[in-house]
Parts: C-alpha cells; sequence; structure tokens
C-alpha cells in the first residue's frame, strides 16, 4: 500500500515516487528538480493506479512536448480493428498518449484491451460515451449518471478525463453575449450546453466537481479541463465566451490542485497566428502555470485535406510559445473519420511541430537527432539518415524510387551534389565533372 493516492500529493509530501525516477531519466532532469514541478502542478504525470503497461511520460514546464493520437469508433465506422491498427501506428511513431473517442455502442471492450497494451497514457471524454454507456437519451441522463461513467473509465485504467466543467451559466451568458459564426463546436461541450439548456440546470460536472475529484484521486487520474467554448473558427478566437471560461478552468485548477488531483487544461482549437503567442502567456497566467493542452490551433479554416499542415504550423508557435502537450489533427480533419494513412500523417506532422518547438525552447538534448543528421549528411550515410529520421521508411522509398549512380549523392544533384564537392575540396582532391564516368 503506497503512502500517498496521487502523484501531486507524493511531490508535495517530499516523495520522489518510481514514476518520478522514470520520466526524471527520460527529460534528463534531476528526480528532485521534477518532484518541485509535480508538487507545483506546472508538471503532470498521468498515471492511473490501474494502468499497468504504462510507460510513464511527463507533461509540463522544462520537458518534451508531447502528442496525443484521438481515435476511436462512430456510429458511420464500427470496425474496431481499424481502431487497434491505428493503435499500433500511434505507438510506432512515437504518441506518448491515445485518447479514446469511441461514442457507438460499448465501448468498455475496446478500453479495456487498449489499456492492457498500450504503453502511452489513455485518456477518454466521458462525456462522449454516457449516451452509449447508459443506454439513455440525453434528456434523460442525471447528474448521477454522468458520475458514474467517470468512475467506470477510472476503474478501467483510463490515466487522463477530459471534463467539460467549465461551460458553466457564466460563461455561456458570455458565449451568448457575443454571437459567434460558428457557435459552440466541442462535441463534448455542445452535448452539455443543450443538457443545461432542455433542463435548465448547472452543468453536472460544475456543480459535483467535488464528487468528480474524489472518484479521480481515487485512482490517480489527470483531469484535463476541457475547453467546451474553444473557438471554431479563427473569427471566434479570443473572444467573451473562450477567456469567460478560461477564467473558470483557472479556479478549476486551483480547486484540484487542494484535492492533489493533477491537472491539465485545454486550450483553442482555430486562431491566426498572430494571436497565438499571447493566448499561451494568457492560459499559463489564469491557470497558474498549469500544463497546457491543445488542439492545433489551425491557423487557416480554408485548408481542408491539409488540415494536419495547418495544425502543425500552430502547434509548433504554440509549443514554443509555452503549450506542452499538442493533439494532432489529421487530413480528414472536418470531413470524416480518419483512415490508417490519415493517423500516421496527422502523427508525423504534430511530431515535427513538437519538435521544433523542443529546440525553440531549449529542452535537453533536443537537437542531439538534428545533430546526428548533420553528421549523417556529411558522410552521405544514407542508412543512418533513414535511422535517424521521423519517417525512415518514407525517405527510404523516396531516396529509392530514382536511385542515382552513385550511391554518395542523391539524384537531384548527382555528382554536382554540394557536400560532396567542399569535402573533396576539403580533403586536398581536384574537383572534375566532364571528366567523370
Amino acid at each position: 500500500m503506497r503512502a500517498y493516492k496521487t502523484q501531486m500529493e507524493a511531490a508535495k509530501k517530499g516523495i520522489i515516487t518510481p514514476e518520478m525516477e522514470i520520466v526524471a531519466k527520460k527529460e534528463y532532469m534531476e528526480p528532485e528538480t521534477l518532484r518541485e514541478l509535480v508538487a507545483k502542478g506546472q508538471v503532470a504525470i498521468p498515471c492511473n493506479i490501474n494502468h499497468k503497461s504504462i510507460s510513464p511520460e511527463g507533461i509540463g514546464k522544462g520537458l518534451r512536448t508531447k502528442i496525443n493520437v484521438n481515435l476511436g469508433i462512430s456510429g458511420d465506422c464500427k470496425d474496431y480493428s481499424v481502431e487497434m491498427e491505428k493503435v499500433d501506428i500511434a505507438l510506432k511513431y512515437g504518441a506518448e498518449a491515445i485518447m479514446d473517442l469511441s461514442n457507438y455502442g460499448k465501448t468498455n471492450t475496446f478500453r479495456q484491451q487498449l489499456i492492457e497494451k498500450s504503453p502511452a497514457m489513455i485518456g477518454t471524454v466521458p462525456m462522449y460515451d454516457a449516451i452509449g454507456y447508459l443506454e439513455k437519451d440525453l434528456l434523460e441522463i442525471t447528474a448521477e449518471d454522468f458520475l458514474r461513467v467517470v468512475r467506470a473509465h477510472a476503474e478501467e485504467g483510463v490515466d487522463f478525463m477530459t471534463i467539460h466543467a467549465g461551460i458553466n451559466r457564466r460563461a455561456v451568458e458570455a458565449f451568448r453575449r457575443d454571437k459567434r459564426k460558428m457557435n459552440i463546436v466541442s462535441r463534448g461541450g455542445s452535448l452539455l450546453f443543450a443538457w443545461m439548456m432542455m433542463t435548465g440546470n448547472e452543468n453536472p460536472f460544475y456543480e459535483y466537481y467535488d464528487q468528480v475529484l474524489d472518484i479521480l484521486q481515487e485512482f490517480d487520474v489527470t483531469i484535463s479541463l476541457g475547453d467546451a467554448l474553444r473557438p471554431g473558427c479563427i473569427d471566434d478566437s479570443t473572444d467573451g465566451g473562450q477567456i469567460a471560461e478560461l477564467i473558470e478552468l483557472g479556479a478549476l485548477t486551483e480547486r484540484a490542485w487542494e484535492k492533489n488531483v493533477q491537472v491539465m487544461v485545454e486550450g483553442p482549437g482555430h486562431m491566426a497566428m498572430n494571436e497565438i503567442a499571447a493566448n499561451m502567456q494568457l492560459q499559463k497566467r489564469i491557470c497558474h502555470g498549469a500544463p497546457f493542452y491543445v488542439l492545433g490551433p489551425l491557423v487557416t479554416d480554408i485548408a481542408p485535406g491539409y488540415d494536419h499542415i495547418t495544425s502543425a504550423i500552430g502547434g509548433a508557435i504554440a509549443a514554443a510559445s509555452g503549450a506542452d502537450f499538442l493533439c494532432y489533427v489529421t487530413p480528414a480533419e472536418h470531413l470524416r473519420l480518419p483512415d490508417i494513412g490519415d493517423v500516421k500523417e496527422g502523427i508525423i506532422a504534430s511530431r515535427i511541430a513538437a519538435h521544433a518547438a523542443d529546440i525553440a525552447k531549449g529542452i535537453p538534448h533536443a537537437t542531439d537527432p538534428d545533430n546526428a543528421m548533420a553528421k549523417a549528411r556529411y558522410a552521405t550515410d544514407w542508412d543512418a539518415m533513414f535511422e535517424l529520421a521521423i519517417d525512415g521508411d518514407k525517405a527510404r522509398a523516396y531516396f529509392e524510387s530514382t536511385p542515382p549512380s552513385d550511391r554518395h549523392t542523391c539524384s537531384m544533384c548527382g555528382k554536382m551534389c554540394a557536400v560532396r564537392t567542399t569535402n573533396m575540396i576539403l580533403e586536398g582532391k581536384k574537383v572534375e565533372f566532364c571528366t567523370e564516368k
């Protein structure tokens, strides 16, 4: 029996947990430094006591930017075997977290298999699962029912849960006053808004927030405070509704910490590039330095089919400006449920964004693979380049699709390769093209 319920409680007591030891080693950080950050809430280590296969990761200040992969079935796409293939892709390409957003039928069988298999952190949104789990229509669901779903997910071993507790009556009033173009685009937020409007009641996750925290504390589940009023187009960003909810999330963060529940705060979805850095600073200030988890932001609204790129642009700026956790976006965003290829493209784009931001933030050893790649390119060591690449399979396929006559070059420059020319001169050799065969 451990002497603490949560990582945060242990940190406040001065205890360095086995999970902190693992994370500190991964991050090239002293365990005591990490413990202090967890105690302050500036780092979270989502790690449910029932998730036995997990390889713990830290999210927050001074750590590598992590990425999350969303998957799960819907009423139109019900094949769980395909979703498990997506899990394999996510693990292969280094995603630190996987969120099961299934919203059709009995989802717990897939989720239990996922938790048994995955060393990555597992997240869920209990609000999505409520209707299928309870087999009730929205208007028939009670506050107690919502809490039952939260407990069920916690017992299964989910490491973090998105709980849309900030969309209370005050935030809704600000949202309705602002007259958005896109209104509410958060699925969970829209369901709660509808429930509140139809019943006349306060948001149950806000009204019974202490009971939610008690459940999360029991299993050491990290709360990811959902941004129900995130902007769904760039014209709606940084409006009264978004900021009103963020203020509520700041207060809810402190209430969670009082119960030693670890916190992440979720952030905006669509936002012009010039607003991103200010939003990151605003969130960190209002939410007391809690780790920030962003979807994108998508920096333009006119690129359906390419939103993994619009998201990667915004994600790189966000992470370089203080965000700690990027939710991937696939080319299928706004169009359909992503397939295997979409998932891979989304992961790679997010990993590029996260890594670029880590270099900008000066994260320890962030440039090591880049320096190794430069060394391999200097030596025109193609096998080393493919090994170092984020997607080595694609890099190798491109190279071999038009193979050069000289393997010390590529088919773009051939013998006029700048690296080859410079190396030959520095080695005291003569460079000739017309006489070379």
